[in-house]
């Protein structure tokens, strides 16, 4: 999360790299409202970001005249619906730059490679690559899924404290899909301690009986973002595992050196 543009006593700071001082403080109020879960009251921003309420008040006047906030009718104010536009571009273009990464993934390990983002409770797909063989996963670009049965959804959640995890869990719920799933908040939390201990995810058959799938987070996304392969579970062996594992992190490395590179254009 950015640091705050000014100090608890609400002093400036001046901007960074010579930027606008109040557009600085106006993305970090959005990010400190989505790490809230989306809707805040102005004391409760004032407190995290340091800045006087007459400060907030005011950039947060301007980003509900622009449609970026809303105010509730409880005078807490939420995240508006003008975002989604920008975050389904940021979306696509973030699949953009990963599918050459992702390409690469299907050539040298020889299962379907796809990227998928946490956003809020969900897990969403936003880049896939192929298999070459007769008889390969298909995950359809744009597909929600809950994260408690996915690889994807384990790697995104392995970074986060577990309260959180739990919270999360609460709210979508931990329906079973394969008598492999995980249900129980417990028995999630240990499975993230296991990808912690191991470096990467695995959903085995719990999505889907018969497939199994390998993920791993990339690191210093600008979202929380994992890439992973899938497989029928005969071709993903616990031996093909220790072959791909490695590639997949390689691959998650590169990938986030190139999201760093490109300063928002994709090569």
């Amino acid at each position: 999360m950015p640091t705050s543009s000014a100090s608890a006593t609400g002093s400036a700071k001046p901007p960074a790299g010579g930027g606008v001082q109040s557009l600085e403080r106006a993305f970090d109020l959005l990010e400190r409202m989505a790490d809230a879960g989306g809707e805040v009251g102005l004391s409760e921003l004032s407190a995290s970001s340091g800045l006087p309420l007459p400060t907030i008040h005011r950039l947060m006047r301007t980003l509900v005249a622009c449609g970026y906030v809303r105010q509730q009718t409880n005078r807490r104010y939420a995240l508006g619906p003008r975002l989604i536009r920008l975050g389904e571009s940021a979306s696509r273009l973030l699949g953009a730059w990963a599918r050459p990464h992702l390409a690469r993934l299907v050539e040298e390990t020889g299962e379907t490679a796809n990227m998928a983002l946490l956003d809020g409770d969900e897990v969403v797909y936003v880049a896939q690559a192929p298999s070459k063989h007769s008889m390969r996963m298909f995950t359809e670009v744009g597909r929600r899924v809950l994260p408690h049965s996915t690889g994807v959804g384990k790697a995104l959640l392995a970074t986060v404290p577990d309260d959180e995890v739990r919270a999360l869990l609460a709210r979508t719920g931990m329906p079973a899909l394969t008598d492999r799933t995980i249900t129980t908040p417990d028995g999630f939390l240990a499975a993230l301690r296991e990808v912690r201990r191991l470096g990467y995810a695995m959903d085995d058959n719990e999505q889907e009986i018969g497939v199994r799938c390998l993920a791993v987070p990339v690191p210093g996304s600008p979202t929380a973002a994992a890439i992973s392969i899938s497989g029928p579970a005969g071709r993903v062996t616990e031996t093909a595992t220790e072959r791909i594992v490695p590639v997949l992190q390689q691959v998650a490395r590169e990938l986030s050196e190139s999201l760093a590179s490109t300063g928002g254009t994709p090569a």
